[in-house]
């Protein structure tokens, strides 16, 4: 089955990934003036579900009661895969802006759209610029809307989850707004960094745990501690 999926993957399910992308971006940089209105992140939902779909890659979400969309958070997520971003934005119930590399900027429509849709780009090579963008999302965290970040920086390579950084933490303690840890499952096997192609045999998770309240640790470490061990047990959860 794996010469004729992945056949498919290159013949039907990319250019059909590759027309709803640029369909969505298209769609999200005319919707400029309503940035955070519900048409624009309708349609920005369905690209991120159809990516999935096209891949024919089930996924199972759970914790989706622990939030509420009209509150702000700061979401931490483990990274395992360039397949975690659609999981996220398809299905966290929360409008929320992203914080990217900057080179995703460069990325013909797909960059715009991601600006126009007021997602924060970070230059990791300028700590000057980063702190900028750190300040840049704060401005953004009202009226309900959130922000996801990957605290490990980047995707992992083994499979096991990386150190945390404390970039996450500073804005939810410089905000005070609640930390809600994200686990992603399966989706290093689904698709590992420098993979080309998906593997139609993983099956794929995403848990959404309980608000923290990071104001109660004495530290930002022990706060991230936290928060990387409930990562940790989410990931730990049934598929089935």
């Amino acid at each position: 089955m794996k010469p004729l999926y992945i056949i498919y993957q290159y013949l039907i399910a990319f250019p059909l990934i590759i027309v709803v992308t640029l369909f969505t971006a298209i769609f999200t940089i005319l919707c400029f003036p309503w940035k955070n209105g519900k048409a624009p992140r309708a349609v920005q939902v369905f690209w991120s579900r159809s990516v999935l779909w096209f891949l024919l890659i089930p996924i199972k979400v759970t914790g989706q009661d622990n939030v509420d969309p009209k509150q702000s958070y700061v979401f931490v997520a483990n990274h395992q895969s360039f397949l975690d971003v659609f999981a996220v934005y398809g299905w966290l119930p929360n409008n929320f802006k992203w914080l990217m590399k900057k080179e995703i900027r460069k990325v013909p429509f797909v960059g715009t759209a991601c600006a126009v849709a007021g997602h924060i780009f970070v230059d990791r090579s300028n700590p000057r610029a980063a702190l900028q963008s750190m300040d840049h999302i704060k401005k953004e965290l009202v009226d309900g809307i959130s922000t996801v970040i990957f605290p490990e920086g980047t995707r992992t390579k083994t499979g096991e989850m990386g150190r945390f950084k404390q970039g996450a933490f500073k804005i939810a303690m410089d905000m005070g707004l609640p930390v809600v840890p994200l686990s992603l499952g399966g989706f290093f096997k689904a698709m590992p960094s420098g993979q080309a192609f998906a593997n139609p045999r993983a099956r794929v998770s995403l848990h959404i745990g309980k608000p923290i309240d990071i104001s109660q640790f004495n530290d930002i470490n022990e706060a991230m501690a936290a928060v990387r061990e409930k990562v940790a047990e989410g990931l730990s959860k049934p598929l089935s």
